[in-house]
């Protein structure tokens, strides 16, 4: 057979194919045609039109692709440049396709530094992995269906709902990503595909402990043989009603001790809203304490590694190894309970001591104070209240 030889449609048989040697083209139908190299290698190519230009493109090795599959690939190519597509891009894209697994982690890797929580960037893929990488991990992103996610999420559910039902929107997260990227033109994680079964809802109450015995809690702690900072940062977390993360993440350059006054930093706050607190006799005395601490990191309550500030596993441990089975959080809900049944102080003074964005957006845009005076007065009674709790102990204003 001649290098160049026409013949035509199919005119390539299995045979032929398998024990072509003489270096060559030879043509079978539809720009497909077997190229014979000098040194025996069998390739399939073709020549097409796509969008007015004559293009070339590869279907692979004819020792692994038969006869068949590339006269079946060639009409397929064929079929999409005559409806204006280009199948060489559609290949290049396919080669460039993500599993899910991959895709997840390419996800998280550009979303994550949008996420204050460091907990929220490392349960991501920690969820992912247990509950999802095994069923279609390997999977491929335009591959995954709404069936795969529905039964993953459903699984996961019979042993940690809450974790389920951050399942999906994490997973969804992934999906939105690849649409951004050109690799799925739909998300298969939303409601609508899911038809998941309704979920009862957690109340996500925190346990709290009640805040008359709040002073016994901290008579606890200071006796305990935790460390000096996890004393006195607890101590202080109840004082102030702040988060267990404001806390401790407090550094010696948001302290005015000559004013009395703790200004956290809108970047270390949930509301992303910079926050005074004002500070009590106790809670000076607290700081004073902690200058012993210092390490040089900056931080006010200094882990045990260098330069890391105290775990929050550190505190919770702590209250629980004392036999409360309350949050650390919940003392926030202690602090809250005695403002509205022990005293006066009106509603808007006690949601500004947590830091809480109280009314509409017309009232907020209107009540620009932080009401700080009114709350150094209440703070200042419940540090009096914590120090010395008595049943008939009702504070009023002035």
């Amino acid at each position: 057979m001649s290098a160049l030889n026409r013949r035509p449609e199919k005119s390539l048989t299995a045979q032929f194919v398998k024990n072509a040697s003489a270096p060559g083209k030879y043509f079978d139908g539809h720009g497909l045609y077997l190229r014979v190299d000098e040194g025996g290698g069998r390739y399939w190519v073709q020549r097409i039109v796509i969008r007015g230009k004559r293009r070339e493109i590869g279907l692979g090795s004819a020792s692994l692709i038969p006869l068949a599959e590339a006269r079946s690939a060639a009409i397929e190519n064929r079929k999409s440049a005559r409806a204006g597509g280009d199948p060489i891009a559609d290949k290049r894209q396919a080669k460039a396709m993500l599993t899910f697994k991959d895709a997840a982690e390419r996800a998280h890797a550009e979303l994550s530094p949008t996420w204050k929580n460091p907990k929220d960037r490392a349960a991501f893929l920690s969820t992912l992995e247990k509950h999802v990488f095994g069923r279609f991990g390997s999977v491929l992103i335009p591959d995954v269906t709404s069936a795969d996610i529905r039964q993953a999420v459903l699984t996961a559910r019979k042993t940690a709902p809450e974790v389920a039902r951050k399942l999906t929107f994490r997973i969804s997260a992934v999906f939105k990503w690849a649409i951004a990227e050109g690799m799925r033109a739909d998300n298969p994680a939303l409601a609508g595909a899911l038809a998941l079964p309704r979920q009862e809802k957690s109340t996500g109450q925190r346990k709290a402990l009640p805040y008359d015995e709040v002073n016994g809690g901290i008579a606890a702690v200071l006796s305990s043989g935790a460390s000096a900072a996890t004393k006195l940062a607890l101590e202080l977390l109840v004082l102030t009603a702040c988060r267990s993360g404001e806390i401790r993440g407090a550094r010696w350059d948001e302290f005015d001790i000559a004013a009395k006054i703790w200004t956290i930093p809108a970047e270390r706050m949930k509301m992303k809203r910079l926050h005074r607190v004002p500070l009590c006799r106790r809670a000076l005395v607290i700081i004073e304490e902690a200058k012993e601490l210092d390490d040089g990191s900056g931080l006010v309550f200094p882990g045990t590694k260098e330069g890391k500030q105290l775990s929050d596993m550190t505190l919770s441990k702590l209250v629980k190894e004392l036999g409360y089975a309350v949050d650390v959080h919940g003392f926030r809900t202690s602090f809250r309970t005695w403002a509205q049944e022990r005293t006066n102080f009106p509603r808007e003074i006690a949601e500004a001591a947590l830091a809480h964005v109280a009314g509409d957006a017309v009232e907020r845009a209107y009540a620009r104070s932080d009401v700080f005076q009114k709350r150094r007065k209440m703070m200042d009674a419940w540090a009096a209240f914590v120090a010395e709790t008595r049943k008939d102990n009702v504070v009023r204003i002035g």
